[in-house]
């Protein structure tokens, strides 16, 4: 499915679309991107194991995070695990190349996959945070979905690989996203 437009109008799209492939493929993991919560509330009660990856501390400023205590709160009652960390695909290198300028490869590998959407590299990172949280399992088929700005318009069937491994990670298909 290619939606015309990026962004979180095609949100219930894309959940309907990951948890359809999800029961098609028997795929019982999904990652989603949701920083405050919300896209991942979409996914309360569909009998997957849910994690949620939220934005790092300090994303929107020093020592905050755009996920409140409730939202949290309610993720968590509802089954849903929530992870925050680093980004996989920017971390430390961001700081180096902002302080030195430059472009280092976490960062090109990031451009690269944006080439194919924005949504699309935010799955890749998400789902490889969420293995390295040790939240989804090693070696299985998982649903990834993650979006441009805020909501979903992006979801993949792939297996992530840990992020001192990365490129053995495998997109097996591209559920959804944008034009």
């Amino acid at each position: 499915m290619y939606f015309e437009k990026s962004g979180p109008g095609n949100a219930a799209a894309t959940i309907s679309l990951a948890l359809e492939a999800a029961e098609k493929k028997k795929i019982d993991h999904i990652a989603v991107a949701s920083n405050s919560g919300a896209t991942a509330e979409l996914l309360a009660g569909c009998g997957r194991n849910v994690v949620c990856v939220s934005h790092a501390y300090g994303f929107q400023g020093k020592g905050q995070n755009e996920m409140t205590d409730a939202a949290r709160g309610r993720l968590q009652a509802a089954g849903i695990r929530v992870i925050t960390a680093t980004h996989v695909l920017s971390g430390v290198e961001r700081a180096v190349s902002r302080r030195n300028g430059g472009m280092y490869p976490a960062e090109i590998m990031s451009d690269v996959l944006r080439m194919f959407g924005h949504g699309l590299k935010v799955c890749v990172e998400i789902a490889v945070m969420a293995l390295d949280g040790g939240l989804i399992p090693y070696g299985e088929k998982i649903i990834a979905i993650g979006g441009t700005s805020s909501g979903a318009d992006t979801a993949l069937v792939m297996t992530p690989d840990h992020a001192n491994d990365i490129f053995k990670t495998r997109i097996h298909e591209i559920i959804c996203k944008p034009y």
